[in-house]
């Protein structure tokens, strides 16, 4: 995969902004795909990054870029646990997240969870909006009901706090604008690449 298309689709993931993102690429064969995606993973995972396969196809591959460190915080919040137990991914046996109890979530099973949804399904299952760093409160309104209670729409639809969104929406445009300069200039994805602490 060229350095301007992960560029391209994970800017404010590279830059520490965002836990993760999606995109679709073209790699005819899952042999294919995995053998790149194990290439992209050698740059990403020593600046604490992972890119991993969620869904393939003999002509497309689905990959999500993520921050396993972000990952982790973010569906520890207790709104973000709430949604998880309630759309299956949270019981005793499977995931052993009592939250309540102070014990944590299990983010790779949860990922597994998700991935298993991802194959099964033609579409998108709503919660994947916990995975790219989506307030809960506005996952959980999309999952209510997606028309009603709408506040504004950038890279996902805001029904909790609206200037705060706009806020984050414009630092993913700039940091986007601002990577997509850089690797055009000549830098390399590696230099982009903010480190995870």
């Amino acid at each position: 995969m060229p350095d301007q298309f992960i560029v391209e689709h994970c800017s404010p993931t590279l830059a520490g902004l965002k836990t993760g993102n999606l995109f679709s690429v073209r790699i005819s064969g899952k042999e294919k795909s995995y053998r790149e995606i194990r290439e992209l993973n050698k740059n990403l995972t020593k600046y604490g990054l992972r890119a991993i396969p969620v869904r393939c196809t003999d002509e497309m591959t689905l990959v999500y870029v993520y921050r396993p460190e972000y990952l982790s915080r973010d569906l520890s919040d207790p709104e973000a646990v709430e949604i998880l137990r309630k759309m299956g991914y949270l019981n005793d046996a499977g995931n052993g997240a009592y939250t309540s109890a102070g014990l944590p979530v299990h983010p790779e099973k949860c990922l597994v969870r998700l991935v298993k949804r991802l194959q099964e399904n033609d579409g998108f299952p709503h919660e994947i909006g916990l995975f790219l760093g989506y307030p809960p409160v506005d996952v959980k309104g999309f999952m209510e009901n997606p028309r009603q209670g709408v506040k504004c729409v950038g890279f996902w639809k805001v029904y909790g706090d609206k200037e705060q969104a706009e806020r984050t929406f414009s630092r993913y445009r700039k940091c986007t604008e601002t990577y997509k300069r850089e690797i055009s200039s000549g830098k390399s994805l590696e230099q982009l690449i903010v480190k995870s602490a």
